[in-house]
């Protein structure tokens, strides 16, 4: 469970800083606090004294983070006038299992737990300071004797903090530590509704900063707005406020901001904007409109500023704030209240080149590598969102930005507006991992859109771990570990890699594969040369690799490893197929079809006999058609009827991501009452749409209702199901009596064929109501009309019952249920597609048939949208109708 505030009748925490003079003034508040319950004739070296039982406030308590020789937590109970005290290295921690050392050190005066700032290099505790938690804290029923607690070790007490609540322990240890100078404790979480668990984040690592200012252990290193003076511990004040700017350098930087950001959209800020991603691509880009910048090998990082506090996230959202402190210490200086940036955390070698081995490196302790964070993105500025913004536009507001930055430790990423293919061999000249190449007047889209592409000089990407083999010598450590990657959720076999490892890194891949040995292969098909020697393991670890090519038998060449990768899940990795050049329109397979520059295997294969439909055609029919079907599947979640055999034999629904996917498909969580969110595919660009054939999918099925409200449904569908014996006027006449009766209670509906012997009735409504009211008002409409004629209508779905009867299936509009989109084909003979009609249509003898293959017959009605007006009506149920 998080603790999120203090508990009920607490004095609740300080309001944080965001200002050198504010944070200031805040600690001299929390000094004086302190100072309130100091008693002056108690030394630095107090006796004790009985505590006070006429306050009624509880007892003082709080926990210093302190840098001093090394990091640790100060651990302090306010007792008899002064702080009891224990220095923890590694902090508090929520997970009842961890037993935290607890070095008892002398007590301190009670003046001191409300200092925050710096003790002097050279004096006792030299470092900085920071207020971590604070609060009050009591023993615990049954153990309200603290000097007999002190006296035995065995101290049991309730926490009342900002961060810290519950239960807690101190318990002294015996044996040999009980012999050591300083005795040694034991500080534990006791079992309560505040504990947490072994793989929750530690509370140290999720709250980092200051409970009084909200600034970082590095930024009041840098501000030195308070000294304490040890050696003056036992003087009437051991501390002074130091004088400093009130402002910090690039407060008013912004102003010139002021009228661009008034023009973009209010927003609450994100904690996380999903990345946009660059596609990989066989060229650069020709012509105007792109802008080109050096790939950079490093870890694609999104920088977040809320006031003093700085988040640094993976591409995956994972909070790597601690692994790149000094970098968000100078994104917090920042002249800006609020910020989102996106960017490459580096390290540069003396070459200008960019090395993702160093900046492993840089991660361990002592290191001299130096990370460089380069922008080359901003997403929100102070409660805008600048994504919906150009390209350009963006830049402009970001080098702005940057001009704020007093460090080499944030820099501009640069871009080139040249020849594409120009820009690409310089780069390769300079040994740059190649370029990205972006559309200059594009928004910010997440995930793969075709908008940002990638061209690199060698190839380089994640695998998993799945093996390894020994040094042939017998020295220890890692030889080479066999590499794969994930295709249709199976792992398959890439080949190894035997260089790029230091002794240092060699011994440390084999101490973390050792604890994921397993007895067999996690790989689908392995040779028997890639078993010679193989120990196999849990394929966890994700490598990252470069290489030079793939071979014919699909391993890779001349691999070399680069480092281990954190921020990307084994699950996830699945080989980077670079792009085949595009073909030309002439090679379109089908009449009057456009040809889709989507990568397909066995492209000539039949998908459907009958009418000879290959899975170059529906590529080419989803590519043409992209623009009018987009519309109403874009931007919701998908089942998707695949047929990869063809038609003719067993199909299958899938939603839900397995395996590799197209490029251009991307995914949104979805959360269900049981389980874990679950990934379901999603589409909403014409390359995502065409690479559905890679698939094999023949037909697409959406939501009603989109990604970003999940719950509240914005159309709903009333599919007309007749039995086969009933002609088509009858039929007909069935969808203009919907119509009317949706007329009479304010609703307009739209018309298209099912694509089978149906007609779809589709109604767009408000997103207000959710799931099952809009479910029980389709029920009871269609109800109402068995009732009124119940020789025609029937609403259940027995197949016995329609006899000469039209089933009117409401049961499409409730979570999960969907229906076949417009404009998708359907897998039946012929390849029939669901199609858009106008009202009138319905006056014709017949129902009107088309098909994928016979596109270049029925092309000219793209030419006149019968539901141009859908996405332009804004209609809702209305509410009498509702029963709540």
């Amino acid at each position: 469970m998080a603790v999120t505030g203090r508990s009920a009748g607490k004095t609740s925490a300080p309001k944080r800083a965001s200002s050198h003079a504010v944070a200031a003034d805040a600690v001299d508040e929390q000094l004086a606090r302190y100072r309130a319950m100091r008693d002056f004739q108690i030394t630095a070296e107090p006796k004790g004294r009985a505590p006070s039982k006429s306050s009624g406030q509880g007892l003082p308590f709080c926990v210093q983070k302190h840098a001093a020789s090394h990091l640790h937590y100060d651990f302090r109970l306010g007792w008899n006038g002064v702080l009891k005290s224990w220095a923890c290295a590694k902090g508090p921690s929520y997970f009842p299992g961890d037993k935290r050392l607890a070095v008892q050190v002398e007590d301190h005066p009670m003046e001191y737990g409300g200092f925050e700032g710096i003790i002097p290099a050279g004096q006792y505790g030299g470092g900085t300071v920071m207020i971590w938690d604070q609060g009050t804290w009591e023993p615990q029923p049954g153990h309200t004797d603290v000097d007999a607690g002190l006296r035995d070790g065995s101290l049991k007490f309730v926490l009342h903090g900002t961060k810290l609540q519950g239960k807690w322990a101190l318990i002294r240890m015996k044996g040999k530590a009980a012999q050591e100078k300083k005795p040694n404790w034991l500080l534990i979480k006791e079992h309560d509704a505040f504990e947490r668990g072994k793989d929750d984040s530690p509370i140290t690592e999720t709250e980092p900063d200051s409970v009084v200012t909200g600034r970082s252990i590095e930024q009041i290193a840098r501000s030195e707005d308070h000294v304490w003076n040890s050696r003056d511990t036992g003087q009437e004040k051991a501390w002074f406020r130091k004088n400093a700017s009130d402002e910090p350098s690039g407060t008013n930087a912004l102003k010139s901001w002021t009228a661009r950001l008034k023009k973009m959209p209010a927003e609450k800020q994100p904690r996380f904007v999903k990345p946009q991603l660059a596609a990989p691509a066989a060229k650069p880009p020709s012509g105007s409109g792109w802008l080109h910048e050096l790939k950079l090998d490093g870890y694609r990082i999104q920088a977040r500023k809320d006031g003093s506090r700085v988040q640094m996230f993976t591409r995956t959202g994972l909070d790597w704030t601690d692994r790149f402190s000094a970098i968000a210490n100078e994104v917090a200086a920042l002249g800006v209240g609020k910020i989102t940036l996106d960017g490459e955390v580096v390290v540069l070698a003396p070459d200008g080149s960019t090395s993702f081995g160093d900046l492993q490196a840089s991660f361990q302790p002592g290191s001299k590598h130096q990370q460089t964070y380069f922008c080359f993105d901003v997403l929100h500025v102070d409660g805008r969102n600048v994504r919906d913004t150009p390209l350009t536009e963006r830049k402009e507001l970001l080098s702005d930005l940057m001009e704020t930055a007093d460090s080499d430790l944030l820099q501009v990423s640069g871009h080139v507006e040249a020849d594409g293919l120009k820009v690409f061999h310089k780069a390769c000249e300079l040994h740059a991992e190649g370029i990205v190449s972006k559309r200059a007047n594009a928004h910010y889209l997440p995930g793969q859109n075709g908008e940002w592409l990638k061209v690199k000089c060698l190839l380089e990407q994640e695998f998993v771990i799945g093996g390894y083999v020994l040094l042939s010598n017998g020295t220890p450590g890692v030889g080479a570990l066999l590499l794969g990657y994930y295709s249709g959720g199976k792992l398959s076999y890439a080949g190894r890699t035997g260089t790029g490892f230091n002794e240092k890194m060699r011994k440390l891949l084999r101490e973390k594969l050792e604890a994921l040995k397993r007895s067999s292969t996690s790989f689908a098909s392995v040779d028997a040369e890639a078993r010679r020697g193989a120990i196999w393991v849990k394929p966890e670890l994700v490598a990252q690799v470069r290489f030079t090519a793939w071979t014919a038998d699909n391993l890779v060449r001349q691999a070399v490893f680069l480092g281990l990768r954190e921020d990307k899940a084994a699950k996830d990795v699945m080989r980077e197929e670079e792009p085949a050049p595009p073909q030309t329109p002439a090679a379109a397979a089908g009449p009057g079809l456009k040809h889709a520059p989507v990568r397909l295997t066995h492209p000539a294969k039949v998908l459907d006999t009958s009418s000879g439909m290959t899975k170059q055609v529906l590529a080419d029919y989803y590519w043409t058609i992209a623009e009018r079907m987009l519309p109403y599947i874009a931007g919701r979640p998908l089942s998707l009827l695949r047929c990869p055999d063809g038609s003719a034999r067993p199909c299958f629904f899938q939603k839900h991501v397995i395996g590799s996917l197209p490029r251009g498909v991307n995914t949104v969580e979805i959360s269900h009452k049981t389980g874990a969110p679950e990934a379901y595919m999603t589409v909403a660009s014409a390359e995502g749409l065409a690479g559905l054939a890679q698939l094999g999918v023949v037909e697409v099925h959406p939501w009603n209702s989109q990604n970003d409200d999940l719950e509240r449904p914005n159309r709903m569908i009333f599919d007309l199901d007749p039995d086969e014996t009933l002609a088509w006027p009858i039929l007909a006449s069935a969808a203009i009596d919907v119509r009317m009766r949706l007329k009479k209670i304010g609703l307009e509906s739209f018309l298209k064929t099912s694509g089978g012997k149906g007609l779809h009735i589709v109604v767009p409504i408000l997103p207000k109501f959710e799931w099952p009211a809009v479910k029980d008002f389709t029920r009871r409409f269609a109800l109402d009309m068995e009732k009124a004629n119940p020789k025609l209508y029937l609403t259940k779905m027995t197949k016995a019952a329609r006899k000469g009867k039209i089933y009117i299936d409401y049961l499409r509009n409730e979570r999960e249920a969907t229906a076949v989109a417009t404009y998708s084909p359907r897998a039946r003979p012929g390849v029939p597609v669901s199609m858009p009609l106008h009202w009138k249509e319905l006056e014709f003898g017949a129902m009107p048939i088309f098909r994928v293959t016979e596109f270049i017959q029925w092309q000219s009605r793209l030419v006149d949208d019968p539901w141009k007006q859908l996405d332009k009506i804004n209609q809702q149920i209305p509410s009498r109708l509702i029963v709540n």
